[in-house]
């Protein structure tokens, strides 16, 4: 008895050992948001310090925080929902009308996460430039919702698996179509599933960095670009740096925060028979 709770209490520490380094760049960041410049880069590093608030008001003078975080809201939430809007009746006719082929469709969704997003930058920036859709929210909406298609399939399509397959084909019987099928009886079964996929999506999307840098500027820029603004040739404003990127990761960070539990009910969907 002794020795499990000394292994359960060993189990507890390491956790939250694991748990605060992981989160000590998050802390240190937002105690440097609060900084001067002099103390960002005081050496050794200021614990105490006055804080100052000097900083978020020069970052919404400079870069219009709000713009490029509606920028940012735009484009993870619509490409998510277009996402599912593909995605759904795809994953959907992959678990329940399969073909031969549908395993290797599956796969070659999935290896074209494996390429890196810098071997097709020229071909899509000449497409976007092309179309007029260079530093748009559309032309950034597209490439996000392409990005994350993969992966949304194929998590639905997982938590579609576990739906009853006669459950579905009850549904039939009583004359329900496919698009009735998925709306009426699919989604509602597979709704953990189906939250903790938006999730991720929405959370991918937010923190995509590389396409929005490369592809947006003035008129579409997210926060990625905001951040990146506080950067130049001659080094770095690390107050100001962190104070952007606190302001960067505190939307999706409350978001995940206060749907953690969807997550986390969604992930262990069907784990339990």
């Amino acid at each position: 008895m002794r020795q499990r709770i000394a292994w359960g209490l060993a189990r507890a520490a390491l956790g939250w050992l694991v748990a605060g380094v992981m989160a000590f760049p998050v802390f240190w960041m937002a105690l440097a948001a609060f900084k001067t410049e002099l103390d960002a880069i005081a050496s050794p590093p200021l614990l105490f310090f006055t804080p100052t608030l000097e900083n978020f008001a020069e970052i919404q003078q400079r870069v219009d925080y709000l713009a490029h975080t509606w920028n940012s809201i735009v484009v993870a939430f619509g490409s998510t929902i277009l996402a599912g809007l593909v995605g759904a009746p795809a994953a959907y006719s992959m678990a329940f009308i399969p073909t031969r082929r549908t395993r290797s469709v599956l796969l070659w969704m999935l290896s074209t996460k494996f390429m890196p997003a810098a071997g097709v930058l020229v071909p899509i920036y000449l497409l976007l430039i092309s179309a007029g859709l260079l530093d748009t929210r559309t032309g950034l909406l597209l490439i996000t919702l392409l990005a994350n298609l993969p992966l949304v399939v194929w998590m639905l399509y997982s938590y579609f698996k576990e739906v009853p397959l006669e459950i579905v084909d009850a549904a039939r019987v009583d004359g329900a179509r496919p698009l009735q099928q998925l709306g009426f009886v699919v989604l509602p079964l597979a709704a953990p599933g189906v939250a903790s996929t938006a999730l991720m999506a929405v959370i991918l999307s937010w923190n995509e960095s590389f396409w929005c840098i490369n592809v947006t500027a003035v008129n579409a820029g997210t926060l990625a670009v905001a951040i990146a603004s506080f950067s130049n040739p001659e080094g770095f404003f690390w107050a100001k740096l962190s104070t952007a990127s606190l302001a960067s990761v505190a939307p999706i960070m409350v978001f995940g925060w206060l749907t953690q539990r969807q997550l986390a009910r969604g992930l262990t969907f069907g784990a339990v028979k």
